[in-house]
């Protein structure tokens, strides 16, 4: 959310399909903001992270982060593939309940999603049909600092998710993300839904693009 302020970023995240789950093994960021640039590599076995190359050191007000935070995992990309293998066909609010244990190399928070509603999306390319929408509540656990941001999403402001399926797989995927307040409500809408074949291994990923 703070590169939505000032900055800009790209990640990445690689790893396997198990059980209709996707298992994460490597993850990169290069998030670069007025106040600070950083890159983070992680490679991660099972939920724990084995190695960690982060450029920007832990800063002194932030939450020290422990080796228990570290464990029991996910990064903040896998954490928005969602698997729809244990709720059978179509979209479920099963989907929703779930909490996020999120690690992104410096900071580990939780999101902690509820079913709201069901409703419809069209994107410009790409997918049209149904969503499943979660509220989402944000709880920082570690690394971070009491900038105005962060106290700002952990107050209880009001954050959802709609999720779509990705054609080809038991997955879904964020197709817009809404936060809300009293001056104005932030909302990332994807433009394009679809999914890409990569040639080299014959596998799918999802590609939405937002504006």
């Amino acid at each position: 959310m703070k590169v939505l302020v000032d900055g800009e970023a790209s990640f990445s995240t690689h790893g396997t399909i198990k059980d209709g789950y996707p298992v994460p093994t490597t993850f990169t960021s290069k998030i670069v903001s007025d106040a600070e640039t950083s890159d983070v590599t992680m490679v991660l076995d099972e939920g724990s992270v084995k190695e960690l190359a982060a450029t920007a050191p832990p800063k002194s007000d932030r939450v020290p982060v422990t080796q228990a935070n570290r464990q029991g995992i996910v990064d903040p990309l896998t954490a928005m593939l969602f698997s729809a293998a244990a709720a059978g066909e179509g979209l479920s609010k099963e989907v929703c309940r779930h909490t996020l244990p999120i690690f992104d190399g410096q900071q580990r928070y939780d999101l902690k999603l509820a079913f709201k509603r069901m409703d419809k999306v069209t994107a410009e390319k790409g997918y049209a049909g149904p969503v499943v929408v979660c509220s989402v509540s944000y709880e920082p656990i570690a690394g971070h600092r009491a900038y105005p941001l962060v106290k700002y999403l952990s107050e209880g402001r009001e954050m959802e998710m709609a999720l779509a399926p990705v054609a080809g797989t038991r997955l879904l995927a964020p197709f817009r993300m809404l936060v809300e307040s009293a001056l104005a409500n932030l909302v990332i809408e994807a433009n394009q839904f679809e999914v890409t074949a990569q040639p080299q291994d014959a596998s799918t990923v999802a590609d939405p693009k937002a504006q």
